[in-house]
């Protein structure tokens, strides 16, 4: 049975639809008090060991505490419907880019919710991470899947001599595989310079002649939407034809639609690895290979 966290509820449909795990009804409650309640609805009137001999799935991207809550909640509700095993799918996992301890005296705290992720679960599977080196943070077996492949999918056909550019050197074989599964282009990526006292980005643009092309930025996540605005910016001083975004993760906190939109972007397109408006292309069917 599929148990989707509140967050992950399309995907979690189309991850049924697409293997055969039965599709789990769950009920996302909130005391008066503020303590959260995630249960397995579809099993409250049933008898206990109402999960035995099947799979739990839990399928939840953890985009708030509250959420990473619901997703310990959800493990728990498996076992004591005497699941006889646990999978944990985390599409987005939040705090992944607390992968280290920045400053003296400061948590690593993926790693400590990876500690707690890992006492109510057989084995994790994470799509995209920040940091490939985050499935070592896990005391269970933990797999990842890259979803890059997946970017190409909305894309308008006939793109102009189309180049792939990733936001940073991290990130250029992201793009390399989105040009991959377009079939043709060129790729780069920009330098990018962060000050984490402040959280101010700079970018510079790369060597990629850009001039009458089509850019097309590409990342793991956009969050706040700076540094893909300062890219698109900087490839509009370059004479570039059109600016499109591809993502893993469209977080898109605050406003960061806006700095995109007044940036000049002419279209963006994200998984539903987040729900949001412009999660135009699933990971259900890598997520179902690997189930």
């Amino acid at each position: 049975m599929i148990l989707p966290g509140s967050h992950s509820q399309s995907l979690s449909a189309r991850l049924a639809a697409a293997t055969d795990h039965r599709l789990g009804r769950v009920r996302y409650h909130e005391f008066p008090d503020g303590e959260l309640c995630t249960a397995i609805d579809s099993l409250e009137d049933g008898e206990t060991g109402a999960l035995a001999g099947e799979e739990a799935v839990v399928v939840a991207s953890t985009v708030s505490s509250d959420a990473n809550l619901e997703l310990l909640q959800l493990q728990d509700a498996a076992r004591e419907a005497a699941a006889d095993r646990v999978t944990t799918v985390i599409p987005y996992m939040g705090y992944a880019r607390q992968d280290e301890a920045f400053k003296p005296g400061q948590p690593v705290s993926a790693r400590a919710l990876a500690r707690a992720i890992s006492t109510g679960t057989d084995r994790v599977i994470l799509v995209s991470p920040h940091e490939p080196a985050l499935a070592d943070f896990f005391d269970v077996p933990c797999d990842t899947v890259s979803a890059a492949s997946r970017l190409a999918e909305p894309l308008p056909e006939g793109l102009n001599d189309p180049v792939f550019v990733a936001p940073d050197e991290g990130a250029v074989d992201i793009a390399e595989r989105a040009r991959d599964a377009y079939g043709r282009g060129g790729a780069d990526y920009f330098e990018k310079e962060r000050d984490y006292d402040t959280g101010e980005v700079t970018v510079n643009p790369g060597s990629a002649e850009v001039a009458d092309r089509d850019v097309v930025l590409v990342d793991d996540i956009v969050a706040t939407g700076s540094t893909m605005s300062e890219a698109i910016s900087a490839l509009h001083n370059r004479e570039v034809n059109r600016a499109y975004v591809v993502c893993v993760h469209p977080l898109l906190v605050g406003n960061a639609r806006t700095k995109l939109e007044a940036a000049g972007l002419a279209g963006i397109w994200g998984t539903d690895t987040l729900e949001r408006d412009v999660s135009d292309t699933s990971v259900a069917p890598l997520l179902a290979e690997r189930l």
